[in-house]
């Protein structure tokens, strides 16, 4: 084995070193020999993105899981690949034409989306490699992109199967439309937004009545030239007299009839509605059961059209103010008022969205959901936590058609073909070229493309083969888990579910775990304009890629947002090298021959006490991050190694065992404590590795006789019992030492002055374990001497403070501030007294008696009995005190 690793922890030099060898050596590829499988997809960023810290934080947890079931046995195969992005990668692509003085237009559809995959494969795919300085470990050989001939093989006969049984269709419905990008968008890509406006109260006159009108409001005026009705509740008392009458239409010479109809509001304002069945949803659906033709008076780019008469091709918000003026001109304006309501945005780029009459392709959701919903209630698909099921049920049980075609050049084209000749619509995986009614040669492909979640819906699957029967599919399919964040359950989790149902007959995953974001220490979202925003490659380049890693699962709580405290990145620096230089002391003591021993076989019944404490102390982590594990508590996972390596290990047992590593307790003891130490950090790395990928590799490295940490087996517990004599008398050890930490920092007794210290104890195992921690426990408390005296009395200046098998005493004459003294134990004691009323409380609770495990009631009851004795032992030395 080498020698020696050097001074300092390097990050730089370090990860580049390892993200090259892991991939050379094909560390990521799944042992296809392997019995099980552990399959995750990685949802597919963007290919115009590049890694922001929402990406860091899912794809940190991905790489924790793929590598903790890669090292238990699995064929862990983790999939990559990034999603042609339609309308972002389309929006890019353009603006850099622009740069060049040109537009899309310039060119033929084929010339530009030939432009598109120039630049996705020059520029795009950015991500992907930020990906491998994360560490990331997928499986690079497998990546795929949304617009790969095989997914798009897929997608083209998903359309075509849903199409075939009705559940695809073409219509003219209200979508939602942006006039900036010039395409449809779904109802989940708007964001509404509350804002100030105003409600216009508008004077419609009666025809035949001179001096007379009704009052309708609006908030669009602007569309008022698309009325081809007012509508009132059949019940309202103050209309049912004009029934049968028609009203003038402000600014036009058109006359529209008073209708009624039970989806009116009498309640609200006037109890009366304009009808615009062309830009607004309810307005259309009223306009379908009373029988009324829609009338379109925009343009797609938001400008008036001809219907619109004199106020064609204004801009809608500068005709809304032009029709007010004109009408308050006319006194044909009752009133206007401040109001704040809810509009829709473009997420995507922040246009106010236009709902609009369109000739669309969509998606019958119901009998979809239906098999999404089942495989839910069911538990073939389990949400963690069980608390989003219940979102998923709310949006689901509420679904709406989808409208799927987009406007856009860059994406999926639809696979209908439009005969001019017979009007005749065919859907074909393959091209078209005679209309299968009338033969005609003059058949053209749809113009549109698929919305982009269209395809990626189709990821779990289409990514490993399907619609072939690949040898992947067979074996990687249903995956195992998916790791997401709550904003795209319905996007994205919801329609894998559904299509997974629908063509393989299988939920594409068995656990779905819903992260939270990640926000700044304010609680904020990241934004740009608030100028807020984390670069997670500067962190990474600041404080080392595994600090930031373990920042990110260290900081997750469960079902909650991450709070992005740059300050705790340097606490985790300083746990990176914590762990290197206890391990380069390690190495430091270590022969260039020396070999690792199987340390049970070999040294089992000479170990001695403070190793078989640390051998348990270890199982004991172990249990604990393989439970927080199976809850997918990484947080806990990351607090248990965490204390653990720099608590029980670096902190307590390497520094016990320094005196045998010098060889002041003999050669025997001395190889010991080596096998120990070396044992104890390769499982500890083992453990950490999940997290801390670059590091531990790195240090296991002058271990390793030619494999790597990555493809080591998980670590296993050592056979030693927590009842062992030896392992008590550490934790006495330990115990002890702690409390004469703290009595001496409270009394302000410097550490260069040597204290004697009596253990007030009957225990026999205590005076056992002075008698053989001694010169540890003087080393480790700075005494002068320890003594262990059942029937000392105690004089009113010594300090007193408790551990689980006594009174810890320093008898602290002519250094000690009585009052002080009180006051600190007394303040122990308030402490104790609620903790005591907190756990009898628990107990005292029938409803936690009765759900909680056995095992979990015990413990609460060691709680407190431990409590209760601590107690006793502080009123004993306040009273002392007098």
């Amino acid at each position: 084995m080498k020698k020696q690793i050097s001074d300092r922890y390097e990050p730089t030099s370090v990860e580049p070193k390892w993200i090259s060898l892991w991939e050379k050596e094909k560390s990521f590829e799944p042992n296809l020999k392997a019995d099980q499988s552990f399959t995750i997809v990685l949802p597919p960023p963007n290919v115009t993105g590049s890694l922001h810290i929402g990406h860091a934080l899912n794809h940190t947890i991905q790489d924790i899981l793929i590598r903790i079931e890669r090292k238990k046995g699995k064929s862990a195969l983790w999939v990559p690949g990034t999603d042609h992005a339609g309308i972002a990668t389309q929006v890019v692509v353009e603006r850099e034409l622009a740069k060049e003085g040109k537009k899309r237009t310039d060119f033929t559809r084929e010339e530009f989306e030939k432009k598109v995959w120039d630049w996705k494969e020059h520029s795009g795919g950015m991500i992907q490699n930020q990906q491998r300085l994360l560490g990331e470990s997928v499986d690079w050989s497998r990546a795929r992109f949304t617009m790969d001939e095989g997914l798009s093989k897929a997608v083209f006969k998903v359309f075509k199967t849903l199409y075939d049984e009705g559940l695809i269709y073409r219509g003219e419905r209200i979508i939602n439309w942006c006039p900036k990008t010039l395409t449809a968008i779904s109802d989940l890509e708007v964001e509404y937004r509350e804002v100030k406006g105003k409600l216009y109260h508008l004077r419609y006159p009666i025809v035949g009545q001179p001096g007379k009108y009704l009052i309708v409001a609006t908030t669009r005026p602007e569309t008022m030239f698309g009325d081809v009705a007012v509508a009132a509740h059949p019940d309202d008392e103050r209309y049912k007299s004009l029934k049968g009458a028609e009203l003038e239409l402000p600014l036009t010479d058109r006359k529209i009839p008073l209708l009624f109809d039970s989806f009116v509001d009498k309640e609200f304002g006037s109890g009366l509605v304009k009808i615009t069945p062309a830009h607004d949803p309810n307005d259309f659906e009223a306009g379908q059961r009373l029988g009324l033709k829609p009338l379109l008076v925009m343009n797609p780019n938001a400008t008036l059209n001809e219907n619109a008469g004199k106020y064609a091709g204004l801009e809608r918000f500068v005709a809304r103010k032009k029709v007010i003026d004109d009408l308050q001109a006319l006194g044909l304006v009752e009133k206007i008022e401040e109001h704040t309501h809810s509009i829709g945005h473009n997420s995507r780029g922040g246009e106010i969205i236009e709902p609009y009459l369109s000739t669309q392709w969509f998606c019958k959701m119901k009998p979809l959901a239906e098999l999404a919903i089942q495989a839910v209630q069911s538990g073939e698909t389990e949400f963690v936590p069980k608390l989003w099921e219940k979102t998923f049920f709310e949006w689901m049980n509420n679904i709406r058609d989808w409208c799927i075609s987009r406007q856009l050049w860059w994406g999926h084209r639809i696979p209908a073909y439009h005969c001019k000749n017979c009007k005749h619509i065919e859907v074909s995986e393959t091209k078209v070229n005679n209309c299968p009614k009338c033969n005609s040669t003059e058949v053209e492909q749809d113009t549109d493309v698929l919305d982009t979640w269209f395809s990626s819906q189709l990821w779990p699957f289409s990514t490993l083969g399907w619609p072939e029967n690949t040898e992947d599919l067979k074996k990687f399919y249903p995956t195992s888990v998916l790791v997401t964040g709550f904003d795209i359950i319905f996007f994205w989790v919801a329609r894998m579910i559904m299509m997974g149902k629908k063509f393989t007959g299988k939920t594409p995953f068995a656990k779905v775990i819903i992260h939270g974001l990640v926000r700044d220490k304010e609680g904020k979202k990241f934004s740009k304009s608030i100028g807020n925003v984390i670069d997670p490659l500067d962190m990474m380049n600041k404080y080392g890629t595994d600090s930031f890693r373990f920042f990110l699962a260290a900081t997750l709580p469960e079902a909650k947002d991450v709070l992005f405290d740059e300050s705790r990145l340097d606490g985790y620096r300083s746990f990176c090298n914590k762990i290197w230089n206890s391990s380069r002391f390690i190495l430091m003591n270590l022969e260039a021959d020396w070999k690792l021993e199987d340390l049970e076989s070999k040294y089992g019944s000479k170990l001695e006490p403070m190793d078989k404490w640390i051998l348990h102390k270890f199982n004991e982590t172990l249990a604990n991050y393989e439970k927080a594990y199976s809850k997918f508590l990484f947080f806990e996972m990351a607090s248990q190694i965490y204390d653990f390596v720099w608590g029980d290990f670096c902190d307590w047992y390497i520094e016990l065992v320094k005196p045998r590593i010098y060889g002041k307790l003999g050669e025997e003891s001395k190889e010991i404590a080596k096998q120990v130490l070396a044992s104890i950090l390769i499982k500890a790395l083992g453990l950490l590795h999940p997290f801390m990928p670059f590091l531990t590799e790195e240090i296991y490295e002058v271990f390793s006789e030619g494999d790597f940490l990555i493809q080591t087996p998980f670590p296993t517990s050592y056979n030693v019992s927590k009842e062992d004599e030896g392992v008590l008398k550490t934790i006495i050890l330990q115990d002890v030492v702690t409390q004469i930490r703290v009595q001496r920092a409270e009394n302000g007794v410097p550490l260069d002055k040597k204290c004697k210290v009596i253990l007030k104890s009957s225990q026999s195992l205590v005076a056992s374990a002075v008698k053989d921690f001694e010169f540890s426990i003087l080393q480790l408390a700075r005494l002068e001497s320890i003594e262990v005296n059942a029937n000392y009395a105690g004089e009113k200046t010594d300090s007193v403070g408790a551990f689980r098998f006594g009174e810890v005493i320093l008898p602290l004459a002519g250094m000690i501030d009585f009052e002080k003294e009180r006051a600190r134990i007394d303040k122990e004691l308030q402490k104790l007294i609620q903790e005591e009323e907190k756990l009898a409380s628990k107990l005292g609770n029938e409803n936690f008696i009765a759900k909680a495990n056995p095992d979990v009631i015990e413990k609460e009851k060691e709680k407190l009995k431990n409590v209760r004795d601590k107690k006793e032992v502080l009123q004993k030395g306040l009273e002392k005190l007098g």
